[in-house]
C-alpha cells in the first residue's frame, strides 16, 4: 500500500454488512481477511494472502467506590479505514486528514512527499492530524544531492551570463540591465 505518505480521508461509508450479519453469543475464533498483498507467510489451508485476526483478551481491574472490580474484555482487533498514497492525492482537495509521514516499510519518503501530503487540506493544519512521530531530518535536509548541486550549477551559469552581459554592455556602451 505504500509508496510514501499516507492519506486517510473520512468518506462516510457505511462498512457495516447488514445483510450478512450472524448473532453470536462468543466472539469468533478468528476473523479471516483478504489482503491484497502481504508478507506473512501463507498458512496451510488458506487462500493466498488470507491471514486470521484472532481476538485480544485483556483483563483490567477497576475499583468501584470500595469495591474491587474485575473485567475482561475480548475484542477482534480491527479497524475499518480508507487510505491512498500521496501520488494518489495529488490534485485532490480533502477536508479532513489523517497522515503517516513516518518512513515507509519499502521505498523512500522526502519533503516533496510531504509537501503533497500536507498541502491537500484547504484549511491547513485545522484538519489535518500526524498519525505518529516522524524523522526530522525528512524537513531538514536537502531532498536531493543531485539537485543540490544542479541548483549550485544554475546559480553559478546564472551570474557568469550576468557578468557576461555587462561586460558586453560596457564595451558597447550599453546601458546595463
Amino acid at each position: 500500500m505504500y509508496s510514501g505518505t499516507s492519506l486517510g480521508r473520512g468518506l462516510g461509508l457505511d462498512f457495516s454488512m447488514s445483510q450478512h450479519v450472524v448473532d453470536l453469543d462468543k466472539p469468533p475464533a478468528y476473523v479471516l481477511v483478504k489482503m491484497n498483498s502481504t508478507k506473512i507467510p501463507q498458512l496451510e489451508d488458506l487462500e493466498e494472502n488470507v491471514i486470521p485476526i484472532i481476538p485480544l483478551e485483556r483483563t483490567y481491574t477497576i475499583i468501584d467506590g470500595n469495591v474491587k472490580k474485575t473485567v475482561t474484555r475480548v475484542q477482534s482487533p480491527l479497524t475499518s479505514a480508507y487510505a491512498f498514497t500521496d501520488y494518489r492525492s495529488q490534485g485532490q482537495t480533502i477536508g479532513h486528514a489523517i497522515i503517516d509521514i513516518t518512513s515507509p516499510p519499502t521505498g523512500t519518503l522526502t519533503p516533496f512527499n510531504i509537501y503533497v501530503s500536507l498541502s491537500r487540506s484547504p484549511r491547513g493544519k485545522a484538519n489535518i492530524r500526524l498519525l505518529r512521530d516522524f524523522d526530522e531530518k525528512l524537513l531538514t535536509s536537502h531532498p536531493s544531492e543531485y539537485l543540490r548541486i544542479e541548483d549550485e550549477r544554475l546559480v553559478k551559469l546564472d551570474n557568469d551570463t550576468v557578468k557576461w552581459w555587462n561586460e558586453i554592455c560596457n564595451a558597447h556602451m550599453i546601458p546595463d540591465m
